[in-house]
């Protein structure tokens, strides 16, 4: 990876890499993640096109945002960013958050997105299983522990531990962010998507399941969903000589109008 800078975009500091030539994809990371989680679909592209890679607000080295941000906000700030390095259109390949805000971009600033892939995105909401309300239960009981003093808060710390995902627990000053993302659905965002789009997914996807992608290609107007089986919610690290295969066919192929 090459041509790594710190660049500041709509008083946000960040960094953002850049390699190879040719058409632009701008290429984003899931959560948790940062410039480095991308560094093989990066390397799979930058021999045909101009590779452009950002930490998201709040990952890597880029502070987080002041206020808490939600998914739009941080397609605002994307597109603002590749404006100021004037590109007015480029193709988007995003992985689970990063997905979700390709998407969400797609929908509200169409004339910047030319072709979409979305990785394992995020961004549908699931009716709760058992063990979920089980959680909530247990999350709620936590709470009202927490107003009986001292041995109450104690008991709610552990009833957090047990029942907080590890995207939570390491979320930090983002922990209000992440619950604000996390409660989005952008269903009704998906019809509004013009851009081509390749939906790929991991068969044995267990954070964000195939059914979400299946429901993502029946509601997008031009998508296609390609399957890897076992492959999980990285798909694009447990199967990256396909992976590649499959989005380097895509981009080059013509569009037909």
């Amino acid at each position: 990876m090459t041509g790594v800078e710190t660049i500041e975009a709509a008083g946000q500091q960040t960094r953002l890499a850049s390699a190879g030539a040719g058409e632009t994809v701008v290429v984003l990371h899931g959560w948790g993640g940062r410039i480095e989680s991308m560094t093989p679909a990066m390397a799979c592209l930058q021999t045909r096109f101009q590779v452009v890679a950002v930490d998201l607000p709040g990952f890597g080295d880029a502070p987080a945002p002041a206020g808490v941000w939600g998914t739009p906000d941080y397609a605002r700030w994307l597109a603002a960013l590749l404006r100021d390095h004037s590109i007015q259109r480029a193709h988007f390949l995003g992985h689970s958050f990063g997905g979700k805000v390709a998407l969400t971009l797609a929908a509200t600033d169409r004339t910047l997105v030319d072709k979409l892939i979305l990785v394992d995105a995020s961004g549908l909401r699931s009716a709760p299983s058992r063990a979920a309300v089980a959680k909530r239960a247990l999350s709620r009981a936590g709470r009202v522990a927490g107003r009986l003093g001292p041995p109450g808060r104690a008991l709610q710390q552990l009833v957090y531990r047990q029942v907080a995902t590890a995207d939570y627990r390491e979320a930090g000053p983002l922990r209000p962010t992440f619950v604000r993302i996390v409660n989005e659905d952008v269903t009704e965002l998906l019809p509004r998507i013009s851009a081509p789009t390749l939906l790929i997914w991991g068969g044995r996807d267990e954070d964000v399941p195939v059914t979400h992608a299946q429901t993502m290609e029946r509601l997008i107007p031009d998508a296609g969903l390609v399957v890897l089986e076992g492959a999980g919610h990285f798909s694009y690290l447990d199967q990256p000589e396909r992976f590649c295969r499959i989005v380097r066919h895509f981009l080059s192929t013509p569009v037909v109008p």
